[in-house]
């Protein structure tokens, strides 16, 4: 007798389920508060959908359509950008 286990693979998306950059609230549950993207363990995911889930982040995150990182990251030890002004005396 077989027994039954269950599936480490998310039932929620199929296989050829399409991950769109276009719609960041849907990546958003892939992304954590950090913003590093979720791994395949914990998201649940298959290797190909992550494959897609990652891209999908990184295409968003160009188009500026999701955050880089948390805010203390993205400021910490930058330098002020240059005003494009020129300097008068």
């Amino acid at each position: 007798m077989k027994k039954s286990s269950r599936s480490k693979y998310r039932s929620d998306f199929n296989g050829d389920q399409q991950f769109d950059y276009k719609d960041p609230v849907a990546l958003a549950r892939f992304v954590t508060d950090g913003g590093k993207i979720t791994p395949a363990r914990i998201s649940k995911l298959s290797i190909a959908q992550q494959k897609r889930v990652a891209a999908a982040v990184k295409k968003a995150r160009n188009l500026a359509l999701l955050p880089t990182g948390m805010s203390a990251y993205d400021t910490h030890n930058r330098s002020e950008s240059l005003s494009p002004v020129p300097f008068e005396i």
